[in-house]
């Protein structure tokens, strides 16, 4: 699998992965937090501005993984896979991408309705990090809505976990 770094020609081509795959929130997450786009363009623009690093899978693009280092860890961001192509090894292969990439530990947010998501990244080696941790990072490392962070959960790498271990 061709995974290659994202240019500014593959804008357009991200947001509409993005906003494919994400539909799969609809009805998932709590309706005040769905609109339609899921994310529009002035969003990515200001990810993009922000340092998320993305990562690309495919010639075609099927699939797209943000990286966004603050400090000394690094988010998981807008990890997507266009619905016609799920569940053939493009989420697995981007991910390993990031990792090869990045040395710092890895956290991720995401819905704590998303239960597809929260498997896939047990299922590489991610752990909830407990509910106390959930809620500084996502208010100290992510810009989010104080409801979309009681409506969400963050997953850690061993990295983290071995770092952040206590007793």
């Amino acid at each position: 699998m061709l995974i290659r770094p994202y240019s500014p020609p593959d804008f357009d081509d991200v947001l509409r992965i993005i906003n494919d795959a994400a539909v799969a929130y609809r009805g998932v997450i709590p309706p005040d937090r769905w609109h339609e786009p899921y994310m529009p363009r002035q969003e990515l623009e200001r990810e993009i501005a922000q340092r998320v690093e993305f990562w690309l899978a495919g010639d075609a693009i099927v699939g797209v993984m943000g990286i966004q280092v603050l400090g000394d860890l690094a988010l998981i961001r807008h990890a997507y896979v266009a619905p016609s192509r799920q569940h053939a090894g493009i989420g697995r292969a981007l991910l390993a991408h990031v990792r090869s990439t990045c040395s710092k530990p890895l956290l991720v947010g995401t819905w704590a309705a998303a239960n597809w998501a929260i498997a896939f990244y047990e299922g590489h080696g991610f752990v909830p990090v407990s509910y106390a941790d959930k809620e500084r990072l996502l208010r100290e490392y992510w810009n989010i809505p104080v409801r979309q962070i009681e409506t969400s959960v963050v997953l850690a790498d061993r990295r983290w976990i071995n770092r952040n271990q206590t007793g």
